[in-house]
């Protein structure tokens, strides 16, 4: 059931989404390179949005997988092209070592910095199975 849920969230209509976006960047806990995208809707009350995103992460001995079910509420800087957002939510995590798959949960908390022009940078401390820490670097198209 929850692999239905992150293909419909990973082919959500553009229609609905207000913007798209790719990312990169490294983890701790496993030490990996990860990349992967996000959409992200119009808010969905004030300064709060929907932001699904995926994650493949390689290195360490692992490829790890993780849906991230996210919501981002952003702050805005007045008269500067950045803003904060802060946000967090859960995760479904697939992980597989040395042909030994395992599926579980986890949990995410994140901070970032979004210029409106699309390039952005992401922290994010994991819970459970997620990664401890993450750090990306990435750009929306809008």
């Amino acid at each position: 059931m929850a692999i239905v849920g992150i293909a419909a969230m990973l082919t959500a209509s553009p229609a609905y989404a207000q913007s798209v976006g790719v990312r990169a960047g490294v983890s701790g806990d496993p030490d990996q390179f990860y990349f992967g995208g996000h959409v992200e809707t119009k808010p969905l009350i004030d300064h709060l949005t929907f932001r699904p995103n995926a994650e493949l992460g390689v290195g360490d001995d692992t490829t790890l997988f993780a849906g991230n079910i996210e919501f981002a509420y952003w702050i805005p800087i007045q008269k500067k092209p950045w803003q904060v957002y802060l946000g967090g939510g859960p995760a479904f995590i697939v992980a597989d070592r040395h042909d030994d798959t395992n599926v579980g949960g986890g949990f995410n908390i994140l901070v970032g910095l979004q210029h409106r022009k699309g390039l952005f940078t992401e922290f994010k401390v994991g819970f459970a199975d997620s990664p401890d820490i993450r750090f990306a670097v990435g750009y929306v198209f809008k």
